[in-house]
């Protein structure tokens, strides 16, 4: 897989930014893939026939999970709070640019969490943000993760509730259309991982480019007034990428300081 092919990726608001991450964060060896050249965006994915909305519950939050307190944090702290190299041994870390104020729109308004997401700017909007990239420190950068902390006070726990009845409600797929054309999502599932934080909830989109699968995966931690979104994906099959949960610990730990 070459840069050229990932440089546009699903969201053309962190297209840019994620060029990096998403080159090194392919998994598997697939080879030369088909359309090899084009960008993402340029390969025009027919959007699928989605399923309706689902009538199960959303997945509830621990029901010991304490309300966001304390003051939010401003853009200097949040700055100081976010990973840095020295946290987590066998990876680094560096800058990564915010997104722009546009990017994905979903066809059905209930899927308008899960794409603030993708745009790198979750709902209700955050008082301030700082965006990593990650890579493992070996020769070939993997795995490449990506990273934003946004700060929301009281609203910090909302980010995860809309989270969670987007998955439910969204399951089936769903499309989007940007500056860079449409995009579609084949379907949405919750994934189940260890507890971190308050609050935690991950889970997976799959996108659907131009007939491929590409898993998307995402673990999203409120600590306090603060949450931390982890984002990686998988450009080379259908394999779930898997988040190395030492990146979670060792934020949580440092947003307790």
């Amino acid at each position: 897989m070459t840069r050229r092919r990932i440089a546009r990726i699903t969201t053309a608001a962190l297209a840019a930014a994620l060029t990096l991450g998403l080159t090194t964060g392919c998994e598997g060896d697939k080879g030369d893939a088909k359309d090899e050249g084009k960008s993402v965006a340029e390969q025009k994915p027919t959007p699928s026939t989605s399923a309706g909305p689902s009538s199960a519950p959303p997945a509830a939050p621990p029901a010991d999970a304490p309300a966001p307190t304390g003051k939010p944090l401003t853009k200097p702290e949040l700055d100081k709070a976010v990973l840095v190299t020295a946290d987590v041994p066998g990876f680094s870390v560096g800058p990564m640019d915010a997104p722009p104020p546009q990017g994905e729109i979903p066809d059905k308004s209930e899927c308008a969490p899960l794409t603030a997401v993708l745009n790198g700017q979750p709902e209700p909007a955050a008082q301030a943000s700082a965006y990593r990239q990650i890579t493992g420190a070996n020769k070939d950068l993997k795995p490449a993760v990506s990273e934003f902390l946004t700060s929301h006070g009281q609203g910090a726990a909302t980010v995860l509730a809309r989270l969670r009845a987007a998955a439910t409600a969204c399951q089936g797929g769903f499309t989007t259309r940007s500056d860079s054309g449409p995009s579609t999502y084949k379907g949405v599932k919750e994934l189940a991982v260890p507890r971190a934080g308050d609050d935690s909830f991950a889970y997976q989109l799959t996108a659907d480019f131009d007939g491929e699968p590409v898993p998307l995966v995402f673990q999203v931690v409120r600590q306090g007034p603060t949450v931390a979104t982890f984002y990686m994906a998988n450009f080379e099959g259908p394999a779930t990428p898997k988040l190395p949960a030492a990146l979670v610990t060792a934020q949580v730990a440092k947003l307790k300081k």
